[in-house]
C-alpha cells in the first residue's frame, strides 16, 4: 500500500505548480530540528554530540515557522533531539497547520503521555514514532530497557485519543529480512498503525555505533527478500512504490537532496540531513550556492551506500507524479 490518497493529491498539486513556475529544484518537505537535545542516546544517531552550549538552545517559534514558509515546502517533518522537550512545540505545530502544511512531528515517544493533551487531533498532523524492531533490538537500538513497551503504549494512547500514528523504523546490518518482516507485520497487524517509514541505516559520523551500516548490495538483498510473497502490497508502507523499487535495486534513481533540506538551530543544512559540510543562512542561499552535482552515489565517496529517503524518495516523488503509470501505481499500490 503507498502513500495516502489525501498526502499523494497535495504533492501532484504541488508539482504541478513548480511545473508551471519553471522550477528545477524546490523543498518538498523540510527537516525542521527545533532543538538537539534528546533523552536517549541512540547507537545510529549522533545528535547528541552536539557542544554543551547548543544542546541548551530552543529555537524560537517565529524562526522555525519562517523558515519553512521561507522554503514553500507543503510538508514538515519536526525532528531533533526529541521535539517534546521543546516548551513550545505545540505552538510550532499548531501554527505550521494553521498555515496548510502537513506536519510530522518524530518523537521516541518516552514523552508523549505527558504532553499528549497539548496537541489536537487533525487531519494533517500525524505522530512519527522511532520503532527499530520488536522489543529487544529496539531497546538495544535505544539503549533503553522498556522502550519499546513505552513507545507502544504511547501509540495506543495517541491512537485511542484521535490520532494519526506513524512509525519510522531503520535497518542495520544486524538485522535479518524475518526481522523486517516481524516488526513490519506488528506494526501493520496488531498495533495498527496508519502508515509506516522505513530506511536503510546511513553512515552518520556522529554517531556511537560505526559498526553495522548497510552497505547498498547489503540494502537490496535486505528488502528484497523482506518484500516478498506480496508483503510490500500489503503493509501500509509511507513511500511510494518507486522509492520501494529502489530499495530492492530494481531501478536506480539519482540523489535530489535538495527535496528535503535540512533548518535546525545552525541554519539551512549542506548538501543533506545527514552531511553538514556547511551551513546556509536562508533557503536562497542553500539553493543558489550549493553545489548539487557534486553529491550522490558515484560523486561522493560519503554518498557511496547511501540509500536513505531524504536523497531518493524526492527522486522517486518526481517521478511518480511525471508519470500516469506510476500516478496510478501510488494511488492503489504498487
Amino acid at each position: 500500500m503507498a502513500m495516502p490518497l489525501r498526502q499523494s493529491l497535495r504533492l501532484g498539486g504541488f508539482l504541478l505548480k513548480q511545473k508551471l513556475l519553471r522550477r528545477d529544484k524546490f523543498a518538498l518537505l523540510v527537516e525542521l530540528e527545533p532543538l538537539f537535545a534528546c533523552n536517549l542516546a541512540c547507537a545510529g544517531c549522533g545528535k547528541i554530540a552536539q557542544p554543551a552550549s547548543l544542546l541548551k538552545q530552543r529555537m524560537p517559534v517565529e524562526q522555525a515557522v519562517g523558515a519553512v514558509e521561507e522554503s514553500g515546502a507543503p510538508m514538515v517533518s519536526i525532528a531533533g533531539g526529541e521535539p517534546l522537550m521543546h516548551p513550545q512545540i505545540d505552538e510550532i505545530v499548531r501554527q505550521l497547520l494553521d498555515r496548510k502544511k502537513i506536519v510530522f512531528l518524530c518523537t521516541n515517544a518516552l514523552l508523549l503521555p505527558k504532553h499528549l493533551h497539548r496537541f489536537t487531533p487533525h487531519r494533517d498532523f500525524a505522530w512519527m514514532v522511532h520503532i527499530d524492531g520488536l522489543r529487544e533490538r529496539h531497546d538495544a537500538s535505544v539503549r533503553r530497557t522498556g522502550g519499546f513497551d513505552a513507545a507502544v503504549e504511547a501509540i495506543r494512547m495517541a491512537k485511542d485519543a484521535g490520532f494519526r500514528v506513524m512509525t519510522n523504523t531503520t535497518f542495520f546490518t544486524t538485522d535479518t529480512p524475518q526481522d523486517v518482516v516481524d516488526v513490519l507485520d506488528y506494526l501493520n497487524d496488531e498495533l495498527g498503525v496508519d502508515n509506516m517509514q522505513i530506511s536503510p541505516a546511513y553512515a552518520y559520523s556522529k554517531a556511537p555505533d560505526q559498526e553495522h551500516w548497510l552497505g547498498v548490495q547489503q540494502t537490496r538483498e535486505l528488502f528484497a527478500t523482506s518484500f516478498g510473497d506480496g508483503r510490500r502490497k500489503r503493509w501500509r508502507l509511507n513511500h511510494s512504490p518507486v522509492f520501494l523499487d529502489f530499495l530492492e535495486g530494481r531501478r536506480e534513481l539519482e540523489c535530489t537532496a535538495w527535496g528535503i533540506p535540512s533548518y535546525s538551530l545552525l541554519g539551512w543544512q549542506r548538501p543533506c540531513y545527514l552531511l553538514d559540510d556547511s551551513y546556509a543562512q536562508t533557503y536562497q542561499e542553500l539553493i543558489e550556492e550549493t553545489d548539487w552535482s557534486a553529491f550522490g552515489r558515484g560523486r561522493d565517496p560519503r554518498c557511496a551506500n547511501c540509500m536513505a529517503h531524504c536523497g531518493y524518495e524526492p527522486t522517486a516523488v518526481i517521478a511518480t507524479m511525471g508519470s500516469l503509470r506510476e500516478t496510478i501505481r501510488a494511488v492503489v499500490g504498487g
